[in-house]
């Protein structure tokens, strides 16, 4: 198994340095040049699987033994979801009306992200230790990414992160849940300013290409395809649970419902699809709806702003995972997504070919949802099964609500609704706190700020310098990691 840049101005690389790469050299992103196809025989066996199990056989398609033994990775994805909450991980709640829907959340900071996450930095952890490497991790955040990623890779020896999270745009949980933890190789900084100057910054330092590679950068955002391929086990998982019967020919279809942000999750379904899982796709968004469109209209364009929502984490206004989409229903065409994405780059509009969008069109539909539909969502299912939704779950539930038929149906909730206390409230509902969560507002913090005025650039430089000399003075120096000259790259991240 090898992957490819979506772009194809980049060797075929495999999956070790596809996961140290981020974005290939040539500003495409890392897909397998083959997709994996399952039969008929190879579902129905897997459908006895648990979700656990489920993902240790997908991640042996995308990663050869040669690279990870296959008792390896077991043992890795076994250390991975040690500390979920829920003993199946994930868990499907059956509600009033057909609503079914998966709780990817059970994991140490309450969100979906930490199930890649923690898989991601097993295989990260394993590599390093493999050739005695270290890598310096900057991630960017306006919500869950940043403490994902943190609960990933703390106390590991041979990854420094370094979070930036912009002061007020988060909810007063994520925030806590990133200055809480008090590991000598996690540092978080607190910049006041917003999401956007953050991503410049970030941007600014991966196109310093001796810095970066002097210290060894990398991002964990949803570039990285590590993170694409443990999310294709949530849509296998979801059908088997949902799917009335596998006993017929041809196997039932069932319908996947994704609130999409950066569309991670639903370029996980896609390539679900084409392995052959019989699943029908919803990408449902919030107001920020440039995904609805472009399934819509062919219209992949930038509105003039982002827009402030409930469901804050899909505030996103250039979904970059698309551009894997859109390779993979164009049959791989590089030259093609070449073109597009660099005309997308410049003017941040697109107009997509008429045969591409039809391809799209077909292979997914889409819906959006205004913060009034949330709270009715969230009113609603609370008032039918007193069961609070997040109110990214809740842009799910409104698609289901809003469908006269009976179509098997399940919903992907990324998050619990104990993260997003306001949008509780604002649905004139009672938060519900677990203790791991009160707990965190009587936990001593640490955090660097970035002040108005600042050189947020070169105060970022010091500090991962300094951390690198006391690395080093502390006898626990590591090679520089060098993968064939590639260039690691990283964005802002929600």
């Amino acid at each position: 198994m090898e992957y490819v840049s979506t772009r194809g101005g980049t060797g075929a690389v495999d999956f070790e340095e596809a996961l140290f790469s981020g974005y290939a050299p040539d500003g495409g992103l890392f897909m397998p040049q083959h997709v994996p196809s399952l039969d008929g025989d190879t579902l129905r066996r897997w459908s006895c699987l648990s979700y656990r199990e489920l993902v240790k056989e997908l991640c042996s398609l995308f990663i050869t033994a040669e690279l990870v033994p296959r008792s390896t990775l077991n043992d890795l994805i076994d250390r991975a979801f040690s500390r979920f909450r829920h003993k199946d991980v994930v868990h499907l709640s059956r509600l009033k009306d057909g609503l079914n829907v998966l709780e990817l959340w059970h994991g140490v900071t309450y969100a979906f992200k930490d199930l890649s996450l923690s898989c991601t930095g097993q295989f990260l952890q394993y590599f390093l230790e493999k050739k005695q490497k270290h890598v310096t991790i900057l991630v960017g955040t306006s919500g869950d990414t940043g403490s994902s990623a943190i609960e990933s890779v703390r106390g590991q020896k041979n990854m420094d992160i370094f979070v930036l999270l912009p002061k007020g745009f988060c909810t007063q949980i994520q925030e806590l849940q990133m200055t809480t933890v008090i590991e000598d190789n996690v540092h978080v900084f607190a910049a006041h300013g917003n999401s956007d100057e953050i991503d410049e910054l970030i941007k600014e330092l991966f196109a310093d290409v001796d810095f970066a590679r002097k210290y060894d950068l990398m991002s964990l955002n949803s570039v990285n395809w590590s993170r694409i391929m443990v999310q294709i086990a949530h849509h296998f998982y979801a059908y088997f649970q949902c799917a009335p019967s596998l006993d017929t020919t041809p196997l039932p279809v069932v319908e996947i419902v994704v609130p999409t942000g950066g569309g991670g999750n639903i370029t996980a379904g896609c390539i679900a699809q084409k392995m052959g899982l019989p699943i029908r796709l919803v990408a449902v968004v919030n107001s920020n709806d440039v995904i609805h469109r472009t399934v819509q209209q062919g219209d992949f364009s930038l509105s003039e702003s982002v827009k402030a929502t409930l469901a804050s984490a899909m505030d996103i206004q250039e979904p970059y995972n698309m551009e894997r989409i859109l390779w993979l229903l164009s049959g791989s065409d590089s030259s093609l997504m070449k073109t597009l994405m660099e005309r997308f780059s410049v003017s941040k509009s697109l107009k997509l070919p008429e045969d591409l969008h039809k391809k799209l069109s077909e292979t997914l539909r889409s819906c959006s949802a205004s913060d009034e539909d949330i709270v009715r969502a969230m009113q609603r299912c609370w008032e039918e099964n007193r069961y609070l939704l997040c109110p990214h779950s809740a842009v799910a539930a409104h698609y289901h609500y809003s469908q006269p038929d009976s179509t098997p149906r399940c919903c992907l909730a990324p998050a619990s609704a104990a993260k997003f206390q306001d949008a509780v409230l604002r649905a004139g509902l009672v938060p519900q706190l677990p203790p791991e969560i009160t707990a965190l507002t009587g936990m001593e913090t640490r955090s660097t700020p970035l002040e108005r005025g600042q050189d947020w650039a070169q105060v970022l430089r010091e500090q991962i310098e300094a951390t690198t000399r006391r690395r080093e003075a502390s006898g626990s120096r590591s090679a520089p990691l060098g993968h064939q000259g590639i260039t690691r790259q990283g964005v802002t991240q929600t």
